[in-house]
């Protein structure tokens, strides 16, 4: 037995543990310093924030295992579930909540065992989600190259489905580069089959809406797409309130309806739930509701305008740094920085060095954009420049997702 936490014998003083909570908690990535491109989405807006950590405050205590015994963050998730049904196209009440993108991930994918031990199918830069849904129901996952533009190779998806495909999923965007799958294509096939198709947009699912608002092209992914079965988006990404709230969303309520479980078979009485969780925070949910109405369409437009102008001009700014390029032409906010000349993880260096958070992938620098990044454009280039220049040599940092080495 190794050495670690006990429970101490005697409790300690509140004002102290808060203390050494605010030192440990200094430690931590400066996100609100615009320095973190993964992992919290920062809204710059005090008021918002202040709104939702109220909110918190309010539900923190409260289960939404029973929504019986709490009408007012029962009423809160029909709302948001309609909300988000409006938003995608499809029925106002054909959806769930779940607690982030890997649990709307793992319904989407339990909801797909309607045939003996299907496959799922998915691109190569889908999110690691679905592997871990399909190791915890004992399905065979089928990874599908892409092609050079980042983009599910179509033709490679057609040749791998079989009488088990269960499942075809495309990405809106995918997380490492940034691009969306060609989902017409992609929900055609599935829909010439007879088989489920899902979209994963648990990044775009909150600012693709807004962004095709603005005017901005973007490729088709929703339920306007034939074929087109669920959904997932994460409200606490682009949807801007704290972590714990996902949707996923389907086609039809018939379709929903497979993803729930019902037990009668025990002595504490019927037992039924809609998503992987029993008991769960009321604090989300009621997060959720409070961001969307409080920002509203003009608040979410206003908000996207500007990630897009940040965006470009990030983009304009690292393209015209010598060596430095992005690797795939994103339809998004978020991209990889990578060089054909230069030693990307070097750079890298530099840019921990200057405490910014950039993630390691496989074939450069990632980063995703917020409002707040708005603000540190100019510093983010002007060290991003600097580090294009060091003479260094990598000191081997592996890549990583949120900053967990693999």
């Amino acid at each position: 037995m190794t050495d670690g936490a006990r429970i101490p014998e005697h409790g300690s003083d509140a004002k102290e543990l808060l203390a050494l909570i605010e030192q440990r908690h200094a430690e931590d990535i400066d996100w609100r310093g615009g320095k973190a491109f993964s992992l919290v989405y920062n809204v710059d807006d005090h008021e918002h924030e202040e709104l939702i950590e109220q909110v918190a405050l309010r539900y923190i205590h409260d289960n939404a295992l029973n929504p019986f015994k709490y009408p007012s963050v029962l009423q809160m998730e029909l709302d948001v579930i309609s909300m988000a049904c409006q938003l995608l196209g499809t029925e106002p009440n054909a959806g769930s909540m779940s607690s982030g993108g890997t649990e709307s991930i793992f319904l989407a994918v339990q909801v797909a065992r309607g045939i003996a031990e299907p496959q799922p199918l998915t691109p190569s830069t889908a999110h690691p989600a679905f592997a871990k849904a399909a190791k915890y129901l004992d399905l065979e996952h089928i990874l599908i190259p892409v092609g050079p533009d980042g983009r599910a190779d179509v033709a490679a998806t057609e040749a791998a489905i079989t009488e088990r495909t269960g499942l075809i999923v495309g990405s809106a965007p995918c997380y490492p580069y940034g691009v969306i799958d060609d989902i017409p294509a992609l929900a055609g096939l599935a829909l010439e089959r007879d088989i489920l198709f899902h979209t994963d947009a648990c990044l775009g699912g909150w600012i693709l809406p807004w962004w095709e608002r603005l005017g901005e092209e973007v490729p088709p992914w929703d339920f306007r797409v034939p074929g087109v079965t669920s959904i997932s988006a994460d409200i606490h990404k682009y949807g801007y309130t704290f972590k714990g709230a996902s949707t996923v969303l389907y086609k039809s309520r018939d379709l929903l309806s497979h993803q729930f479980f019902w037990y009668d078979d025990w002595p504490g009485g019927l037992y039924a739930s809609g998503t992987a969780a029993g008991t769960r925070s009321a604090a989300p949910i009621a997060g959720a509701w409070a961001a969307i109405n409080h920002l509203g369409e003009d608040g979410y437009l206003r908000l996207t305008e500007i990630v897009r102008d940040t965006t470009r001009r990030m983009q304009a700014g690292i393209e015209g740094i010598d060596g430095l390029e992005i690797t795939h032409a994103p339809d998004l906010s978020l991209f990889e920085i990578g060089s054909s000349t230069l030693d990307i993880g070097a750079v890298g260096d530099v840019m921990d060095d200057r405490g910014w958070n950039l993630d390691r992938q496989q074939g450069g620098l990632h980063l995703m954009l917020s409002p707040y990044h708005a603000r540190i454009a100019d510093q983010f280039l002007a060290d991003l420049a600097d580090g294009a220049a060091t003479t260094e040599a990598s000191r081997g940092r592996e890549a990583s997702y949120g900053g967990l080495a693999t």
